[in-house]
């Protein structure tokens, strides 16, 4: 059984594990493989997904909004938004051509959004990017007007330094807008810059946080041993950065927890982020069935206190 938790002050709880929508739509994600992914997660107890107006235009044959569409689809084929939580994000980086945080932009943007995904509504509505060029009251308060018209019922920060993510929580209360009330940070076993300061911020005002890059690009799956297995991936060239100082001995300690209890690499990963205080959930994706079948067991694994401490110090 699946066990939902509270993200943070969204009001939303969701299942430990959110999928992300990144893959959807391009290189070779076509309708039939998406659905079979969605349909996997949204069967094994899922309830997130994590999607964005720039996915995927980062890729050679993507042009953005590819993702967006190809959920859309899938929840009108599929029916019972209620049991689904929407989460896109807006403004990609910069010089991307998706805008910032701009007032004139961001009701356009979410329009766009909305018409893509087939709803009236986002559950979770993040900025992907902070946006210097435009003063965070403005920020602020065009992202407070979309949840005052009904269409986003909370916001989220993503790709924010923690300064600049505290003064925008504190210029949000002190306007009594509707503040950000969860963080998407990059956060995995062998990267851990995120509980220097941000957890702890996010903790302390009750942020709830769902992590990007879990699986470390897919070197916690374990499949990324040598420099020969780099090119089983588009995403082989930013594996090998792993291979050396704490990569190895990470995957050590899982080889022997995965071995013992019969369980991948991919959901011990998942489950030592969804463990760690503060945080509500990581986010991964999977092009394939079978992938999924891989993270989905992390939906209800925990690891003892002697498997997270031994994962702990491997990756400290």
């Amino acid at each position: 059984m699946v066990q939902l938790r509270p993200l943070g002050a969204t009001g939303l709880s969701i299942a430990p594990l959110v999928l992300g929508g990144n893959v959807f739509g391009v290189n070779g994600m076509d309708r039939d493989r998406s659905f079979a992914v969605l349909d996997g997660f949204v069967g094994g107890g899922g309830t997130m997904l994590d999607t964005a107006d720039y996915y995927s235009a980062y890729l050679p044959d993507g042009k953005g909004g590819e993702s967006e569409t190809m959920i859309g689809e899938w929840l009108a084929s599929r029916g019972g938004r209620d049991r689904i939580q929407i989460a896109t994000k807006v403004g990609g980086p910069m010089g991307s051509g998706f805008g910032g945080l701009g007032k004139d932009y961001l009701p356009r943007a979410v329009d766009a959004s909305l018409k893509r995904l087939q709803t009236d509504y986002i559950d979770l509505y993040f900025a992907h990017f902070d946006d210097d060029s435009v003063p965070q009251e403005e920020v602020v308060e065009a992202f407070d007007a979309l949840v005052t018209a009904g269409k986003v019922r909370s916001l989220g920060a993503s790709n924010f330094t923690p300064a600049r993510f505290a003064s925008a929580l504190d210029i949000a209360a002190a306007a009594g807008l509707t503040p950000y009330t969860a963080f998407q940070p990059h956060y995995n076993l062998l990267e851990r810059d995120l509980e220097t300061e941000l957890l702890p911020l996010c903790r302390e005002r009750d942020i709830g946080v769902v992590a990007f890059f879990s699986l470390a690009q897919g070197y916690l799956t374990g499949k990324y041993r040598s420099e020969g297995d780099l090119s089983q991936s588009r995403r082989g060239g930013g594996v090998k950065k792993y291979m050396e100082g704490k990569g190895p001995g990470v995957l050590a300690v899982m080889d022997e927890i995965a071995q013992r209890r019969g369980i991948s690499h991919a959901a011990i990963a998942l489950a030592w982020v969804a463990a760690k205080p503060g945080v509500s959930a990581p986010i991964a994706s999977a092009t394939t069935k079978a992938q999924l079948d891989d993270l989905m067991p992390s939906l209800t694994l925990a690891l003892s206190p002697d498997e997270m401490a031994r994962l702990d110090a491997a990756g400290a």
